[in-house]
């Protein structure tokens, strides 16, 4: 229990910290500690859960989240994890592991390009919001991790949302694909409740040190700290996949 509670302040710290999901800091730490692939997947997609909600009522509350923005993408990100489970079971760990070592290289090099903002949104047909939604469902929640990595550039990148309002609307997003990953997960057996609860509220107290702490420090240090913290989880898994 002690440990378990620790694990998950330490998910909740360096994820308000950092501003990443929780899944990418928790599933190389799980494998670390002797969890299954399977189960390390599965177990961050209950504290998405707890830390995607929370997190959009702080940022609703601050008048930061517009929800009707990101709904269409919500929904379509809802039906795209419901089918994880049913991908993640049908994967060797050893690919599951590669897969998500490719996500942690993409997020590394992604700290080396400034994503370039623009002054007016840009309309997009809501079937092809609907088709975003559901590819990055599917994938982000068939490796554990929330997909807000990839949807924030897609938003300011591509439909030239401010980035601000964009970093609320991934978090959003992730209620949506965490609730539908949590229902296919749990059918296909991969998710160990005790463990992700107890991980879960744990990190509620993380995030909020971690949101207080980050104001403390420079921006060239976090973003140093965390290129420094993507390096350490791409040489794990490359060495546990490779040697």
């Amino acid at each position: 229990m002690i440990s378990l509670v620790a694990v998950g302040i330490l998910v909740g710290f360096l994820s308000g910290f950092f501003g990443i999901g929780g899944g990418t800091i928790l599933v190389p730490l799980l494998l670390l500690l002797g969890f299954d692939t399977k189960s390390a997947i599965g177990i961050p997609v209950v504290q998405m859960v707890f830390s995607s909600i929370y997190g959009s009522y702080l940022n609703n509350k601050k008048g930061t989240l517009d929800a009707s923005m990101v709904i269409i993408i919500g929904i379509g990100g809802f039906v795209g994890a419901f089918l994880s489970g049913d991908i993640t079971a049908s994967f060797s760990d050893k690919t599951l592991e590669l897969i998500f070592l490719s996500f942690a290289v993409f997020a590394l090099m992604r700290l080396f390009f400034k994503t370039k903002e623009h002054l007016q949104e840009r309309k997009v047909n809501k079937i092809i919001l609907f088709g975003i939604g559901v590819v990055l469902g599917a994938v982000s929640m068939t490796i554990g991790v929330g997909g807000s990595i990839i949807l924030v550039p897609l938003l300011v990148g591509f439909l030239y949302v401010p980035l601000k309002k964009a970093i609320s609307a991934g978090l959003f997003f992730v209620v949506f694909s965490s609730l539908s990953g949590l229902i296919s997960h749990t059918i296909n057996g991969h998710i160990d409740y005790t463990t992700g609860v107890i991980i879960g509220l744990a990190s509620l107290v993380g995030v909020y040190l971690g949101i207080h702490s980050k104001d403390k420090v420079q921006v060239s240090t976090q973003r140093k700290l965390l290129v420094g913290f993507y390096v350490l989880v791409v040489g794990y898994l490359a060495w546990r996949i490779f040697l």
